[in-house]
């Protein structure tokens, strides 16, 4: 009794060999081939063909000859009783679907395995987004509760970190970077490569800490030096280090360089390659637009929370709107991204900025720019930029308001500014992050933060508004004037303490002549 081919494993697409589990003699086998039934058919017929060792046909061979007689035979029904289909040779044999000589078949029907077309789509996926949509997801107030849940947690602690102060908000950015960074070069990370390249891994993190030396020694020269001015000895190793600091970082990276060349390896030269070019990609596009955060918190505390709380402003605004009134997609990287929730968001965050100004506008803390790395409190003259101004409310206003005109900060002008590019494109940091993560396909940079993802997710828009403010800062608001201040800080970052100590006389000297005069 030969049991029924059809229930053996056959790939469709192509002929498959598989030894029959009873063999008819010495050396027979059982050939299982998928044939379509007809040109116009969707579907495919299992074929059993029993092969001797006497005639030895190859296997394309014989899935060609199958296929032209079944072609050639009437279409069978796909409706008729499961039997699997005997080839020629068998029925010139005698031999019935049963393996019994001259026993005919009982069915002529086929048992017939149903494959989707290629044009068939799935039924969720012709619906415009509809599933992918916050409105119709039915586990959106639980992913709602954790994402709330540990909002709340991150925002306790970042105020925290905002009333310690400087110091401590840039080591909270430096604590960022490191899991940032460490998520992306696990991206990519293939185990059985870095078995074989031990150290390997190491020297991603050599060309990480590099970055942080030159980026942070060029951003925080001046305040390292502020900090050390009353020692002596430390002054001069410090006012060194700055001096030498690009020289330091350019041998680093070299050294980085030769240890790359010297680690590769035969076989791995295409992984190591590509691993050395992400490593500069994360330091290109990652690293390097975070770390302009730093710059401007010691610019003032107000350029580093003010654009910060407006891309969490207008990502939780979009959160919201979407998830109760989004009903169009906005793009196609984001499914779940609608018009409502974008729209919705940009008049959220331009309103958020305007108010959020005028209220950070009355605290030195937030206002003042720090000198040094020091961590007590500020006192500082505000400026004109955090000064209010009087404008009279225009005279179709009602008589019956109680006011007649309104103070406004022109720093609030600027803040629109940042409420418009945080609203319109900020958001294609995080459009970018999507399409990544769809190019390699994983949900998520990490699982660090739940109900968020990864802190890469989190900071994706983050990046690109530091960089903005930073550039905003320095092109539109900072005082160009040269001042007392600049130059004593020039003084303080260029001249040894020898050189100061003979300007300091010099000036002595032409004072004491322009009194005598």
């Amino acid at each position: 009794m030969v049991p029924n081919p059809c229930s053996w494993p056959c790939r469709t697409g192509s002929p498959c060999l598989e030894p029959g589990p009873v063999n008819h003699g010495p050396n027979s086998q059982h050939l299982i081939f998928p044939v379509r039934l007809s040109p116009s058919a969707s579907s495919t017929a299992c074929v059993a063909h029993r092969r001797s060792p006497s005639r030895e046909p190859s296997s394309g061979a014989a899935a060609v000859l199958l296929s032209r007689r079944i072609l050639a035979s009437p279409p069978l029904s796909t409706a008729q009783p499961s039997s699997c289909l005997i080839s020629a040779g068998e029925r010139d044999n005698g031999s019935g679907g049963d393996g019994t000589p001259g026993t005919p078949s009982p069915t002529h029907g086929a048992r017939v395995r149903h494959r989707k077309r290629s044009s068939d789509v799935p039924s969720d996926l012709n619906k415009t987004n509809g599933p992918n949509l916050l409105l119709n997801d039915q586990n959106k107030y639980k992913s709602m509760l954790i994402r709330t849940y540990s909002s709340l947690w991150m925002m306790a602690g970042f105020v925290f970190l905002i009333y310690m102060g400087h110091l401590y908000i840039w080591a909270m950015v430096v604590v960022i970077q490191i899991f940032m960074a460490s998520e992306l070069f696990n991206l990519l990370r293939r185990a059985n490569e870095d078995r074989q390249l031990p150290g390997f891994r190491l020297l991603n993190w050599h060309f990480f800490f590099t970055a942080v030396l030159f980026a942070y020694g060029r951003f925080l020269s001046r305040q390292l030096v502020n900090t050390v001015t009353s020692d002596k000895l430390l002054y001069r190793l410090v006012s060194g280090l700055i001096k030498y600091q690009m020289f330091i970082c350019y041998f680093l990276y070299i050294a980085g360089f030769v240890w790359f060349i010297l680690t590769l390896k035969k076989k791995a030269y295409k992984y190591q390659f590509s691993q050395y070019a992400w490593t500069h990609m994360i330091l290109l596009m990652v690293f390097a637009q975070s770390s302009f955060t730093v710059a401007n918190i010691y610019e003032g505390i107000f350029w580093f929370l003010l654009p910060a709380s407006l891309i969490a402003i207008n990502d939780v605004a979009a959160y919201f709107f979407g998830f109760f009134f989004g009903k169009t997609p906005l793009i196609k990287l984001s499914p779940k991204k609608t018009w409502e929730g974008f729209l919705g968001a940009s008049v959220t965050t331009m309103l958020s900025a305007f108010v959020l100004a005028n209220f950070m506008g009355h605290f030195q803390w937030l206002t003042c720019p720090r000198k040094d790395l020091s961590t007590g409190w500020l006192h500082c003259d505000p400026g004109p930029m955090f000064t209010p101004e009087s404008y009279d409310l225009p005279g179709w206003i009602p008589r019956w308001i109680p006011w007649q005109e309104v103070a406004i900060m022109p720093i609030q002008w600027h803040a629109l500014a940042l409420g418009l590019f945080a609203s319109i494109i900020a958001p294609f940091g995080g459009f970018f992050a999507s399409g990544f993560k769809r190019a390699f396909k994983f949900k998520d940079f990490g699982d660090s933060i739940p109900g968020h993802g990864g802190f890469t997710d989190r900071m994706d828009c983050q990046m690109v508004m530091a960089v903005f403010a930073y550039i905003y800062y320095q092109s539109f608001v900072m005082v160009q004037d040269l001042s007392v201040e600049t130059i004593l800080e020039q003084i303080l970052r260029n001249l040894t303490f020898e050189e100061q100590h003979d300007l300091y006389e010099q000036l002595g000297k032409l004072l004491t002549r322009g009194n005598r005069c």
